[in-house]
C-alpha cells in the first residue's frame, strides 16, 4: 500500500515552494548593534538579578517596541520569575579519610561544590562515599545503577555522560543509550536529580574534558560565584546537601586511597547489570551560603494574529550570561557575545522581519528568557506558567548562538528525530541549496543544554539547528577548526566578545529558515507533533487534546 502524507505534511508540500521563493531581509546593522552593546562591559556579563540584568531587559524591550511588537504578558512586557541566588562562603577544603591516607580537595582547583538548598550551613562530615557509575536509574531500559542500594546519607560518586558514550555511532540502533549521541540520562542535570531521589547527601560527578565536552575552567566559572534556583516553595530542602564537582585525577587518587582501580570500576560500569560499590572512604564538607532571594525578568514580546489569535508560534532566546568570572589576563566579565547576546540579536532581527510582514493568521511571540545558564530556569519556569497557553502554542524555534563564522554548505539538527517540525525544515534547507548534516558532536548532548528542551518536556515542539561544519570558505576543516577554537579559547570565558569582523552569512542563511518555518505554522493551521517514538508525544496529545 502506498503511504500518504499527514495533513500538516500535505499542507507543508504545497506551501513550502512559495515560502521557499520568499528571501526575507534580515537587519545586518541590528545583528551587529545588538550583539555589540549586549555584551559590552557596561551590562557586565548579564547576569540575573544584577545591575547587568536590568541594563538588559530595558534594552530588550526598547529594541521590542522599536520593532513594532506589543506587550506580550497581559499588556506588560515581562514576566517575573522568582530566583533564589545563593553563594558558598567560608568553603573549607573537602576531606577524604578511612582510606590509605588522608586527602584534601582545594575548592575551585580540585573541587567545586555548592547546594541548591537554602540554607544558611552545610556541614556533611564522614559521609560513606559509593561508585554508582553512571548513576542511571532507567527502567525502560532495564538499567539502574542503584539497584538494591541505600544511599540516603550518603555520598555517591558519578561518571559524567551515558555508559555507551565511546560508540562510535551515534542514534537508536547504536547502544542502550544511543551510542555516541548523549541522552538526558547522560546530563549533569539528570545525574544530581536522580541521586536527590535517591536520598544521597552528596553527589560528585567526576569530571572527564572529554565526555563532559567542556574543560574544568568552564565548570570552575560556571558553579563557583553566585549559582541560581526558581524560589520554590520547600526551600529545595528535597535536594541532595551537596552537589559537586571534582577534577579527574583527583577522583583516581581518592579510589587508590580506597584500596579500588578508577579505570577497571569505570569500565565495569559500562556495563548492563554493574553494581555500585562501597568506597570505604568518608567524605565531608563545610560552607556557609548567602541567600539572597529576587525576581528575575522574562522578556515577552507579541505579534498578534488576524485569524486565530489564540493560537500562538514562539521564538525564543536566552538574554543571560555568567557576568563576574575568574579574570584572564586581567579581564573578569564573561560578556557572552556569541553566547547568547547573538540569539538575542536574533530573535530582535526575527521580530523586526516578521513585523514588517504585517500580521500572520496567528499570533507570533517573542521569548527573551533569563537564566538559561543556570539551568534552563527562566524557559522553565515559563512552560510552567505560560503566558500563551502550551496546548495553544504551535511550535517554534530557539535561537541559542548564531553562526558568525560565515556561510555554509549545511545545516544541523540538534537531537535529529524527533519532531514533525523536522520534516518542515528539510526543504526549505533544500531550496537554499544547502544539505541536512548529523549533529557533528552529538556526545554533547546540545538537546538537553538550551531552552527548547524545557518546552519540549511539556509538549511543545521547538526546532533546534543551525548551520553546520562545512563552510562555503574552507570546508569541514575550517568550521571544525572555528568550533573547536571557540570551545577551547572563548566558550564561557571573558574572551566570548564581539568582533567587529565576524561573518554575519551564515547567520543570515539560518534566520531565513528561522524565518520561513514560523511563517508557515504562523500562517497555516497545521500542529506539528513529535514523531510517535519520541518521549514527549503523550504529553503533547494530552495538552492538544485538553485545549480542544
Amino acid at each position: 500500500m502506498r503511504s500518504r502524507l499527514p495533513l500538516f505534511l500535505l499542507a507543508t508540500a504545497l506551501a513550502t515552494p512559495a515560502l521557499a521563493q520568499q528571501q526575507p531581509g534580515f537587519s545586518l546593522d541590528t545583528l551587529k548593534s545588538v550583539t555589540k552593546e549586549l555584551s559590552s562591559d557596561a551590562y557586565e556579563g548579564r547576569a540575573p538579578t544584577s545591575e547587568g540584568e536590568r541594563k538588559t531587559v530595558a534594552y530588550i524591550i526598547e529594541r521590542m517596541k522599536a520593532a513594532g511588537l506589543k506587550p506580550g504578558n497581559q499588556g506588560q512586557w515581562t514576566q517575573d520569575v522568582p530566583m533564589v541566588e545563593i553563594t558558598a562562603t567560608n568553603v573549607k577544603p573537602f576531606t577524604i579519610t578511612g582510606g590509605k591516607k588522608p586527602i584534601s580537595l582545594a575548592y575551585r582547583d580540585d573541587i567545586v561544590a555548592g547546594t541548591y538548598r537554602v540554607v544558611p550551613r552545610i556541614a556533611l562530615k564522614n559521609s560513606d562515599m559509593v561508585f554508582v557509575g553512571y548513576g542511571i536509574n532507567a527502567p525502560e531500559k532495564g538499567w539502574n545503577d542503584y539497584a538494591g542500594l541505600d544511599v540516603k546519607g550518603k555520598t555517591v560518586v558519578i561518571l559524567i555522560n551515558d555508559p555507551d558514550w565511546q560508540t562510535k555511532e551515534a542514534g537508536p540502533a547504536a547502544g542502550p543509550f544511543e551510542g555516541r549521541a548523549m541522552t538526558y540520562y547522560g546530563r549533569w542535570t539528570y545525574k544530581f536529580e536522580e541521586a536527590a531521589r535517591q536520598g544521597a547527601a552528596a553527589a560528585i560527578i567526576v569530571h572527564d574534558t572529554e565526555p563532559a565536552a567542556y574543560p574544568w575552567a568552564v565548570v570552575r566559572s560556571s558553579w563557583t560565584g553566585p549559582q541560581h534556583e526558581l524560589d520554590e516553595p520547600g526551600d529545595h530542602m528535597d535536594q541532595s546537601q551537596i552537589v559537586s564537582w571534582v577534577q579527574l585525577d583527583r577522583a583516581k587518587e581518592i579510589f587508590a586511597a580506597a584500596g579500588k582501580d578508577f579505570t577497571a570500576l569505570s569500565e565495569a560500569a559500562k556495563h548492563q547489570g554493574f553494581k555500585a560499590v562501597p568506597l570505604g572512604v568518608k567524605f565531608s564538607g563545610d560552607f556557609s551560603n548567602t541567600i539572597r532571594r529576587s525576581a528575575s525578568k522574562n522578556v515577552v514580546g507579541l505579534l498578534p494574529g488576524s485569524g486565530a489569535p489564540d493560537e500562538t508560534v514562539l521564538y525564543s532566546a536566552h538574554w543571560d550570561h555568567l557576568g563576574h568570572c575568574d579574570p584572564v589576563n586581567g579581564d573578569g566579565i564573561c560578556n557572552g557575545a556569541v553566547d547568547n547576546a547573538s540569539g538575542v540579536a536574533g530573535l530582535i532581527a526575527m521580530a523586526e522581519t516578521q513585523a514588517k510582514a504585517g500580521p500572520a493568521r496567528r499570533s507570533i511571540a517573542f521569548l527573551a528568557v533569563t537564566a538559561e545558564e543556570s539551568g534552563l530556569l527562566g524557559s522553565a519556569y515559563y512552560a510552567r506558567h505560560p503566558v500563551f497557553p502550551l496546548g495553544k502554542t504551535v511550535g517554534g524555534v530557539n535561537m541559542d548562538v548564531l553562526n558568525v563564522n560565515g556561510a555554509t554548505r549545511d545545516f544541523s539538527l540538534t537531537g535529529a528525530g524527533k519532531s514533525e517540525l523536522e520534516d518542515m525544515v528539510k526543504p526549505l534547507v533544500a531550496a537554499q541549496g544547502r544539505t541536512i548534516a548529523p549533529e557533528a558532536t552529538p556526545e554533547k548532548g546540545h538537546y538537553y543544554r538550551s531552552d527548547h528542551f524545557s518546552f519540549a518536556k511539556l509538549g511543545v515542539p521547538m526546532l533546534s539547528g543551525g548551520s553546520g561544519e562545512d563552510l562555503v570558505n574552507g570546508g569541514i576543516a575550517a568550521g571544525r577548526a572555528a568550533a573547536e577554537d571557540y570551545n577551547a579559547n572563548r566558550y564561557h570565558k571573558p574572551a566570548d566578545e564581539y568582533n567587529p569582523n565576524w561573518d554575519w552569512s551564515g547567520a543570515v542563511q539560518d534566520l531565513t529558515i528561522y524565518y520561513q518555518l514560523g511563517r508557515e505554522l504562523a500562517d497555516g493551521s497545521m500542529w506539528p507533533n513529535w514523531y510517535p517514538t519520541a518521549e514527549f508525544r503523550a504529553i503533547r496529545d494530552q495538552s492538544r487534546g485538553a485545549a480542544k
